[in-house]
């Protein structure tokens, strides 16, 4: 049986076949300056640019990767659900592909953890056109009013948790948006930690209003119904008792 790792990193990739030399450069800068132990599991999301030949190339180079390609385009959802459930480190961080996450922000979201379950992403300064700035702030309004909960940047995907905590989140197509209410629900403690956050180089964005306001509606109508019918209840004795004559 080998040592547990000190660290997984997971990134769902789809079609961002420019930006994974660059990423790979700036992951492996910071693994050797934090000397973890280390995984990187890129997960492949049926790309068709060549992205799949690339991460190839990257793992060949470094026994620390690892590739997990899906025979066709499933998700944002179910690629994260895939890298995350295969991590073997005892702190598993998740982070985009598409560059504007940066790597060198994973000691800082590594450092709450000793105190904190999980530690997630509030960026600073988004990088990003005014339209999808204005949305996501109305997005993480409503949520916070439906749910009760108080996440600044809940879609922020730059995230660091102990494994212990993945087995706790419900997967269902869109669960990526919510992680830090799905977490406090299970009951772990979560905090959230300013990063940084860049523009995008190379490539075009997968998401926009279009394709994210009615799936983000229901998908949040799916969140609220978890929180009402959540078991609760408390044990007052924990021994069993037998009635006896």
């Amino acid at each position: 049986m080998t040592d547990e790792l000190d660290l997984s990193v997971v990134l769902p990739v789809h079609n961002e076949v420019l930006n994974l030399p660059i990423l790979w450069g700036e992951i492996a800068q910071v693994l050797a300056a934090g000397g973890w132990r280390a995984e990187v599991i890129f997960v492949d999301d049926g790309s068709t640019d060549g992205s799949a030949e690339a991460l190839a190339s990257i793992a060949r180079g470094d026994p620390r990767v690892r590739v997990i390609r899906f025979a066709a385009n499933a998700g944002l959802s179910a690629a994260l659900a895939a890298g995350l459930h295969r991590a073997r480190g005892r702190i598993v961080v998740s982070m985009d592909s598409d560059l504007q996450s940066d790597p060198r922000d994973i000691p800082q979201l590594l450092t709450p953890l000793g105190e904190w379950d999980a530690a997630t992403g509030r960026r600073r300064r988004r990088q990003d056109p005014w339209l999808k700035r204005v949305s996501s702030r109305v997005a993480n309004a409503i949520r916070n009013r439906v749910t009760g909960d108080h996440v600044e940047d809940s879609a922020c995907t730059l995230r660091a948790m102990h494994r212990r905590c993945v087995a706790d989140l419900p997967l269902f197509q869109g669960f990526h948006r919510f992680v830090p209410t799905l977490l406090r629900m299970a009951g772990h403690r979560v905090v959230e930690v300013p990063v940084n956050h860049r523009p995008r180089r190379h490539g075009v964005s997968h998401f926009g209003i279009r394709n994210r306001a009615w799936r983000g509606m229901v998908d949040l109508l799916a969140v609220r119904w978890m929180q009402r019918r959540r078991l609760r209840y408390t044990i007052l004795d924990d021994k069993d008792e037998v009635d006896r004559e």
